[in-house]
């Protein structure tokens, strides 16, 4: 079996050629060495040289030697389709690769499939002998949130959706609410799929209603593919959709909010802030700081402010003022 210094030496050299121009004046040396730097090959000025001279006994190369410094391309009417992936290519395939799989259709993951294994074998190979190729040892992405599990989701529902919104068909389906506690019989018109953390959601519409809502992919039950197209498609954009914060739940509108913080948090959301249009302030008497923000009324920002405990006390608007207590004083007549 090669060594890893071999593999090393082969990814280089192809790495190398697939950096030479098609014509004259090509680059030099020095050039190469420092593109070849950035693919976290290490080497001398004097190996580039070296694998240039080897390589050109094998590829037709050649070598504008009419004034220094000396630059390199490939002769004259070749064509050369250099096969393969870049290590920068293996690592960003390898980085994206688990985010994409519910997002792509089944018949556009088996094209990318073998690129996904030639990415995870060129990382693996050169990993004692390239810096660049141990990135992915380095550098994570987590949640923010409780580290809950993903919920299991069958390939079949997941690939008959996918297809279903690839051709811009209707499905039938029967589908489980959690919050109902209930399996509905419905007739969706599909309109995009989105990732929120861990779980798929199906954003789309129940004929023969116009509203658009989510639809949590693992809670299909069944799913059977229909002939009649979607409707409501043209009519839908789902950035517009994304940007009315949907995906944050519950209502969409957006309020003036106002609320009391503590030193320690109003730190915090300096660095994060609510909206764009946040104001903090610091109270004359010491004590905390008053925030303001246009933000949506939605679920997700109750669960927010429910973290924080006594950390934040929202004064304005008076109805979510009402909601936020009503809730915490449930929750401590529980405890008690």
């Amino acid at each position: 079996m090669p060594s890893a210094k071999a593999h090393s030496t082969v990814s280089r050299q192809w790495e190398l050629l697939r950096q030479l121009p098609s014509r004259s004046p090509g680059i030099t040396a020095t050039e190469l060495v420092t593109r070849l730097h950035t693919q976290g090959y290490k080497i001398s000025k004097r190996t580039v040289e070296r694998d240039l001279i080897d390589l050109s006994l094998m590829f037709p190369l050649q070598c504008n030697d009419t004034n220094a410094p000396y630059g390199w391309h490939w002769k004259p009417g070749v064509s050369v389709e250099l096969q393969g992936i870049t290590l920068t290519e293996a690592l960003s395939l390898a980085l994206v690769e688990d985010a994409i799989r519910p997002l792509l259709p089944n018949s556009m993951l088996k094209v990318l499939e073998p690129r996904f294994n030639h990415a995870r074998q060129k990382l693996k190979a050169l990993g004692e002998e390239n810096q660049a190729a141990r990135w992915l040892d380095k550098v994570a992405s987590v949640r923010p949130d409780l580290n809950l599990q993903a919920p299991d989701i069958s390939d079949e529902v997941l690939e008959t959706l996918q297809q279903a919104l690839l051709e811009e068909n209707q499905v039938q389906c029967e589908y489980y609410s959690a919050h109902s506690d209930k399996i509905s019989q419905l007739t969706l018109n599909p309109l995009a799929l989105v990732q929120r953390g861990l779980i798929t959601y199906l954003i789309g519409t129940a004929h023969p209603y116009i509203d658009v809502r989510q639809y949590a992919v693992h809670r299909f039950r069944e799913l059977t593919p229909l002939p009649t197209a979607t409707q409501g498609l043209k009519d839908f954009n789902l950035q517009t959709y994304l940007g009315t914060d949907a995906l944050q739940f519950g209502k969409t509108e957006r309020i003036s909010f106002q609320a009391w913080l503590s030193e320690k948090q109003a730190r915090l959301l300096r660095e994060t802030p609510l909206s764009a249009d946040m104001v903090l302030s610091a109270l004359d008497n010491g004590d905390g700081y008053r925030v303001t923000a246009t933000i949506s009324d939605s679920w997700q920002l109750q669960w927010w402010i429910l973290s924080l405990g006594d950390a934040l006390v929202v004064e304005k608007p008076l109805t979510l003022r009402a909601q936020i207590a009503d809730r915490l004083r449930s929750a401590a007549a529980r405890y008690e």
